[in-house]
């Protein structure tokens, strides 16, 4: 068992005896990876990790046998199937979750992730009589400060994130499509990470949102429209590495926008800048988004908020830190979340810049690093 894989188990274990949990269930395919190792791509068919207090068990079906051996750090693995060969085996999750069930003892207490575990699943533990306690937000807790190892890849993702960014960036013009502007990040980021990674799982997402209307709606996917003179263009990618991300997002004016545009993606940036400046350890999650907050409250611009000012990244696309006005989670060194204020002003459009940020023992350091001050997100008509 690797040290990282030992240590989580060790810490959850702890939390389990602190709450008299005897057997812990996940369901989320996050938390299974951070305890043992093992992603699968599909969750489809689902799949129960087990952790007890001297062993661990998957229940999994039966494709996934190889690669689970492979990859999972676990003891023990109860299969089901899907073929006629074997229709006189277990052939639902379900079934192996009842046989282990009615091994335990009837005064065993459950853990499971109260947000997440499937209801069919909850009312079968109820039905058997089991008592059951929530671990889900002690797996959170134990996520959201990273290691060293962890923030080495974030950084690794921060780097390709720049790295697709400058790629898009360098071919911005009037009459491409959304989908077009992407593809030269897509293309690049997938010739870098292929020749400086070798076998390693890469993955991305993004999103290219233009023009007023478009670009004031937050999440959009990237659609055929093609960019027009005095766009205003909001671009946003995650990349992930060995299962870690980090996010990157630019808004950019093309052509001649107005003063209104530019005064807003200046106050974008500056409500972004008074973020960062706000984050070291101590510091309670809301008060980096109240100051974000101020910054547009200030300016007259407080109405056209639609969002917190950040969340935290690692192994999902949002998990805490969430950075909003009602959190009072205190920050720690070692920590990852955006910080991502915007404004979506009707007759503008949208203006939010996201960087991926890292807590240090004062403050906070960006693990993306392109360009963000307004005169680089300004492109002359072609």
């Amino acid at each position: 068992m690797t040290k990282a894989v030992a240590k989580r188990l060790k810490a959850l274990r702890q939390r389990m005896s602190n709450k008299g949990i005897d057997v812990a269930l996940f369901w989320d395919p996050d938390n299974q990876y951070y305890l043992s190792g093992f992603r699968a791509i599909s969750y489809s068919r689902p799949i129960v990790y087990l952790v007890y207090k001297d062993k661990t068990h998957y229940i999994i079906p039966e494709l996934e046998r190889d690669h689970a051996s492979q990859m999972a750090e676990v003891d023990d693995f109860f299969i089901y199937h899907e073929k006629l060969q074997d229709h006189d085996k277990d052939t639902n999750y379900l079934q192996p979750l009842n046989h282990i069930m009615d091994d335990f003892p009837k005064e065993h207490v459950l853990g499971v992730e109260m947000d997440i575990v499937p209801a069919s699943a909850y009312q079968r533990l109820i039905e058997k009589g089991f008592d059951i306690k929530d671990v889900g937000e002690d797996v959170i807790d134990l996520r959201s400060v990273k290691n060293e190892e962890e923030i080495y890849w974030l950084e690794q993702a921060g780097y390709l994130s720049d790295i697709a960014l400058e790629a898009s960036f360098h071919h911005v013009r009037a009459g491409m499509s959304e989908l077009e502007f992407d593809s030269y990040g897509d293309q690049q980021l997938l010739e870098t990470a292929s020749d400086e990674y070798p076998d390693l799982i890469i993955g991305y997402e993004n999103w290219t949102c233009s023009g007023i209307e478009r670009s004031s709606m937050p999440h959009l996917y990237s659609s055929t429209r093609r960019f027009e003179q005095n766009d205003v263009v909001v671009h946003s990618r995650q990349v992930w590495i060995n299962n870690y991300r980090a996010e990157n997002e630019r808004t950019f004016l093309i052509g001649n926008p107005t003063k209104e545009q530019k005064k807003c993606l200046a106050l974008a940036i500056e409500a972004q800048r008074v973020g960062m400046e706000a984050v070291k350890p101590g510091v309670k999650a809301k008060d980096v988004d109240i100051a974000s907050y101020k910054v547009f409250e200030e300016a007259g611009y407080g109405e056209y908020i639609q969002h917190r000012t950040g969340h935290g990244l690692g192994l999902s696309e949002h998990e805490e830190p969430y950075l909003r006005f009602d959190n009072d989670l205190v920050l720690q060194e070692g920590m990852c979340y955006t910080i991502e204020p915007g404004i979506y002003v009707p007759g503008a459009g949208g203006f939010r810049h996201s960087d991926t940020v890292i807590v240090t023992k004062d403050g906070c350091r960006s693990i993306t690093t392109y360009p963000r001050e307004l005169e680089d997100m300004l492109f002359p008509n072609h």
